[in-house]
């Protein structure tokens, strides 16, 4: 079998990368980001841009707009309204501006959880108070509790929901059906829905995500959308993405929310990025797609062989895999220190994701098998170590 692209290491020292900021001999599989070169046409893109040598204000022209409508049409289905796109500097930006406008101190915002962490660092460092509908758990998959969510949906209190589809971190994709309910009883409540779709272009093989937009019209009227190329095609550091809304009213207070907080203008490298990558990085991405899914096999088979204790989550789309160590009783936050000064292994602490994320550990397999199958060693090894009373 012929070496893939994705099977070449590369040394990301000296990039000043967040991920890679450890001590020597650490293997860093947490936080969400790729060890993969991007697609050559973004590469290629960037080069030019950076040749030309000047780098003053930008604009957004009708070429970005394009590639988000076609890569939307091709890929998902869906025909987004150009006049519905607006340009954002990076999704978290957006979900905290979103929370800041759309909603005022001292209100609830509603958290599907467990889910991204980052999500609590939006509301409440933004003066709102975070209320969980914490997903159901039967040892297997997570289903939602609609019960228990419309009862938070409804509490006059209430005013908005943050939606992660696909989900992060158990990559799970909503249902049509689960998504319709959900813009149902937000749409019914008043409560505004801000729906992070930033992990939608990583499905495994013959897996589909549901743009929430596409599923009814009062999902449509109820929501503003984040969607970026910076998760699928590794690039989030350039730190572009877009916003996107139906509604008027809704398009027109996230538009002004992304002004006041001054992230809605694009730095010089971020249009070029978008445009390459929807436009002429297709093949590079499916490659990719084909690639992770191949190391969740392999993380799976493993498990199966070699730690049964562990249970790894059916999980549909993402790179980032949802370890369930309940077996071992102990804390995740406590397991993931113990693993990481035993082997050097950095997993992802499931507690700052809430819900019952306190049973399970974030696994990153977005890099070389090599490197999979190193992680999948060194944990083996800490818990067995764990095992034998040894940490």
């Amino acid at each position: 079998m012929s070496e893939s692209i994705f099977d070449k290491p590369v040394d990301r020292s000296g990039t000043y990368s967040a991920k890679w900021d450890i001590k020597d001999g650490e293997l860093p599989m947490w936080v969400a980001d790729m060890d993969y070169l991007t697609a050559p046409a973004v590469t290629q893109a960037l080069v030019e841009r950076a040749q030309h040598g000047v780098f003053g204000y930008t604009d957004v022209p009708d070429e970005w707009y394009e590639a988000y409508i076609s890569h939307w049409q091709s890929r998902h289905n869906v025909t987004l309204n150009r006049k519905g796109l607006v340009y954002s500097a990076g999704v978290v930006p957006t979900i905290s501006s979103a929370v800041r406008k759309l909603t005022t101190p001292g209100e609830n915002v509603c958290l599907m959880t467990p889910v991204y962490n980052i999500f609590y660092n939006c509301v409440k460092n933004n003066g709102r108070n975070v209320i969980e509908s914490p997903l159901v758990y039967d040892g297997q998959r997570y289903h939602i509790d609609f019960e228990d969510l419309e009862a938070k949906l409804s509490m006059g209190q209430t005013t908005m929901l943050l939606l992660c589809n696909p989900q992060n971190p158990a990559g799970i994709i909503w249902s049509c059906d689960e998504l319709a309910r959900i813009g149902e009883l937000a749409y019914d409540n008043g409560v505004i829905i801000v729906c992070d779709e930033v992990h939608c272009d990583i499905t495994y093989p013959g897996k589909e995500y549901v743009p929430f937009v596409s599923v009814s019209e009062k999902c449509r009227m109820c929501s503003v959308t984040c969607i970026a190329p910076t998760k699928a095609f590794n690039i989030a550091g350039i730190q572009t993405s877009a916003v996107y809304a139906e509604n008027r009213t809704l398009r027109h207070k996230i538009w002004r929310a992304l002004n006041t907080d001054e992230v809605g203008e694009p730095n010089a490298f971020a249009i070029a990025a978008t445009i390459a990558a929807f436009g002429k990085g297709i093949q590079w991405l499916d490659e990719m797609r084909e690639y992770v899914y191949k190391n969740m096999l392999a993380v799976k088979a493993f498990l199966e062989s070699e730690l049964p204790k562990v249970r790894l989550y059916p999980s549909e789309a993402t790179y980032l895999l949802w370890l369930d160590l309940s077996a071992y009783g102990v804390p995740s936050g406590v397991l993931q220190k113990k693993i990481r000064s035993h082997s050097g292994l950095f997993l992802s602490n499931g507690e700052i994701y809430g819900g019952n994320g306190k049973d399970f550990l974030r696994m990153n397999v977005a890099c070389p098998l090599s490197y999979v199958n190193d992680g999948l060693q060194r944990l083996r090894d800490s818990l067995a170590a764990i095992d034998r009373g040894e940490l």
